[in-house]
């Protein structure tokens, strides 16, 4: 079955390829055009679970990678629809339709990431309270600058025991 669904998405999909990196896993990786259609296909196919989506900052290559992990109710097989988007203006569709339980994995990159959602009606913080910086999952978010500018403002024990 496993080849005989990569022999099925290689016809269909010309600009996608199909790789077995280890026994029951399948990799997808197609171009973003493409992903709401191959997605709506492998659920036509039986693979009707989006476990969940993740996110890779592929910060030299100035791109994200958008993984979308999907699995079937009877298969072992796993899959994972990989597309690569620009970081500069990281915008894909959102999956909703196709796929109801994304809003969270959406929200989610796009908070962390900064990724947007088209379509999606919800994009609203989930961790995050009045966060006005750059998102923390960029590569070039700077941890050191945020703990600094956001911990030297809070006095020490020993500065507050002295004001005492």
């Amino acid at each position: 079955m496993d080849e005989e669904l990569k022999r099925k998405i290689e016809k269909i999909y010309k600009d996608t390829e199909v790789e077995f990196p280890e026994r029951n896993r399948m990799v997808v990786k197609t171009k973003k055009a493409s992903i709401l259609s191959i997605l709506e296909f492998l659920k036509r196919e039986g693979f009707r679970q989006l476990k969940a989506i993740s996110c890779v900052d592929w910060i030299k290559e100035c791109e994200f990678e958008l993984i979308y992990h999907l699995a079937p109710l009877n298969s072992p097989l796993h899959i994972m629809v990989k597309i690569r988007i620009e970081r500069k203006n990281a915008e894909t569709e959102t999956i909703l339709k196709i796929f109801e339980n994304a809003k969270v994995y959406e929200r989610e990159i796009h908070e962390l990431f900064g990724v947007k959602f088209k379509g999606n009606p919800d994009l609203s913080p989930l961790f995050l309270e009045n966060w006005h910086d750059l998102p923390p999952f960029r590569k070039d978010f700077d941890t050191r600058k945020y703990v600094k500018k956001t911990f030297d403002e809070i006095p020490s024990v020993e500065d507050r025991n002295e004001r005492t």
